[in-house]
């Protein structure tokens, strides 16, 4: 029977995926241009021993060669470059030097990367990625750019819990404050969504990203903070008894709060209740309703010749109940915006304090209701209408209430 000599080409089988451990190793890179400044960094974060061999460099190749991170040979390719590198990337603008490195690396066997010419190439790069401490290599064959794409989702999904990667090995428990974001679930931190894809327990406010609970796996144990059971307790008291006991059973706990939980959302008083207990917790500052709510409504709490500040009040206490923390008499001077979260009820105190001040009564004033979702709307008036015009239009919490020049000045404009 007659031997077949015929030589499979590259197309004929798949690339073999390997993690190439470059850690002391030499690396041999040709060209000093924009490939090379793509490909250097990952390189020198695997710990390789990179010489470069180019006449030239972009500025951010030269930066690595003077702080020591890559050695440069400023001339062209000279046979034997090569010698004892265990990988080499063949990336200068001269295809004859291309063609002799790459007949070089073949010689030598050693793995050889053509920027050039792939299919002249014995090794390709993958679209690398990393996310939550995974790395993401993919391979498509001769498309960069599917390459590209189906890397990112991956990464993506894997930043922000959307793909479970469960890990087999001891997890050390947490206890974690995050902050969701206005209310809109795509407008929690990547970090924030990632802790609640690793949480056993997730104890949650009525103003947090609701949609994001229907995310958690079956195991995780949600807990509704407004249905804590308070008994002797003060409805806040029972929240911190709530991840304490969570914290101590060895459980993973995650307190979902809306906005940020140091502004308004009594987040530092949890974590003092917790670090009473030796119990330590991480805190993932989340976008605040007072600047992303006016925002999706149009409103700039600063603009340039309109106001260069911005201030944030509580709305929740009355400006003549003996309770109240705020200066209204200065804040009635301030020439910038005023934000107002839990004021709704309050807000008809609210402005005549203001006006009693000196702030004018046609002061224009926003109200934007459920800010972010799908049920958000926008109500205007001024500071001498707002009251009635809560009362007609019933307004209802939660809503950002927006007072300054600002409200007329966004693209959209007032709302009747």
């Amino acid at each position: 029977m007659a031997e077949n000599t015929e030589k499979a080409t590259p197309d004929a089988h798949p690339a073999y995926p390997v993690g190439l451990r470059l850690a002391g190793r030499r690396v041999v890179v040709l060209g000093g241009g924009q490939v090379a400044q793509r490909r250097l960094p990952a390189l020198i974060a695997a710990g390789a021993d990179i010489t470069l061999v180019s006449p030239s460099a972009t500025p951010s190749v030269d930066a690595m060669a003077e702080t020591g991170e890559i050695t440069w040979l400023k001339r062209r390719y000279e046979e034997g470059d090569l010698a004892d590198a265990w990988y080499v990337l063949v990336a200068t603008t001269d295809p004859a030097t291309n063609e002799a490195a790459s007949a070089e690396a073949e010689r030598t066997r050693t793995w050889c990367v053509r920027s050039d010419d792939a299919e002249a190439a014995t090794a390709w790069t993958p679209a690398t990625g990393r996310g939550d401490g995974v790395t993401v290599a993919v391979l498509t064959g001769h498309d960069p750019r599917r390459s590209a794409a189906v890397r990112d989702a991956i990464v993506e999904g894997l930043r922000d819990g959307s793909i479970a990667a469960p890990q087999h090995r001891a997890r050390t428990p947490f206890v974690a404050l995050v902050g969701g974001g206005p209310g809109d679930p795509d407008l929690i931190t990547v970090r924030g969504r990632r802790l609640l894809a690793e949480a056993d327990v997730v104890i949650a406010d009525r103003l947090g990203p609701r949609d994001l609970l229907d995310e958690l796996p079956p195991h995780v144990e949600v807990i509704d903070a407004a249905k804590i059971p308070y008994g002797r307790f003060m409805a806040q008291e029972a929240i911190n008894n709530a991840l304490i006991e969570h914290a101590k059973a060895g459980k993973s706990v995650v307190r979902l709060k809306g906005g940020d939980p140091f502004v308004f959302g009594r987040g530092m008083e949890e974590a003092q209740a917790l670090a009473a207990e030796g119990i330590a917790c991480t805190v993932v500052p989340g976008i605040s309703s007072s600047i992303s709510v006016p925002g999706a409504a149009g409103i700039p709490v600063t603009h340039r010749g309109v106001a260069h500040e911005f201030t944030v009040v509580s709305g929740h206490v009355a400006p003549d109940d003996p309770r109240s923390l705020v200066d209204w008499a200065s804040l009635a001077r301030l020439t910038g915006t005023l934000v107002i979260l839990m004021g709704v009820d309050k807000i008809g105190k609210i402005a005549e304090a203001l006006i009693a001040h000196g702030k004018a009564p046609e002061t224009p004033l926003a109200l934007v209701q459920e800010g972010t979702t799908a049920a958000q709307r926008r109500v205007d008036a001024t500071l001498a209408t707002v009251a009635e015009t809560v009362r007609t239009q019933e307004v209802r919490p939660p809503a950002v209430i927006v007072i300054g020049a600002v409200v007329t000045e966004g693209p959209n404009g007032p709302t009747a």
